[in-house]
């Protein structure tokens, strides 16, 4: 199987660095990850919705650029389905099972999602309505595929 996560801009915290290649490298026995990084859109604090909807759209050209045809394509918003991690380890599996071996995950930037990359996706989920940085959102998400595959692989994981 091959992950894919797609974020907005770069990351720069050491302990999150440390924490998303810990469990990147966790992960490294179940599934081929790969991390791609788009610039982020540079934005003055107070905008329009109009300059909201455009940065959100720049943004999303260069995360449309890095999806291919065929991929399963996850995208994090605050509207998606809302799994335990139970769940969300059925849903990977049934779509396993189904034939998809190539995921996406996109995580936004800090004004969320373009349009264009909600209707690409094949699926919106959310971590809460509670609100996260997006740095925070890498770790927090590898940590949840991390726990699928234990889950599905009938494995001890922390519940």
């Amino acid at each position: 199987m091959n992950i894919k996560i797609i974020t907005v801009g770069k990351l720069k915290e050491k302990y999150l660095i440390q924490g998303i290649s810990e469990y990147t490298k966790r992960l490294s026995k179940y599934a081929k990850v790969t991390m791609i990084e788009v610039p982020d859109e540079k934005a003055p604090e107070k905008l329009s919705e109009a300059e909201m909807t455009q940065v959100k759209q720049k943004e999303g050209e260069r995360i449309l650029a890095k999806i291919k045809e065929g991929e399963y394509v996850f995208a994090l918003a605050i509207q998606g389905q809302n799994p335990s991690s139970e769940e969300f380890a059925a849903q990977l599996d049934r779509l396993q099972i189904a034939g998809n071996s190539q995921f996406v995950f996109v995580i936004g930037g800090s004004l969320g999602l373009s349009d264009e990359v909600l209707k690409r996706s094949n699926a919106q989920i959310s971590f809460g309505k509670m609100t996260y940085p997006h740095q925070l959102m890498r770790l927090i998400l590898v940590e949840q595929i991390y726990r699928v595959f234990r889950i599905n692989k009938g494995e001890p994981y922390h519940k």
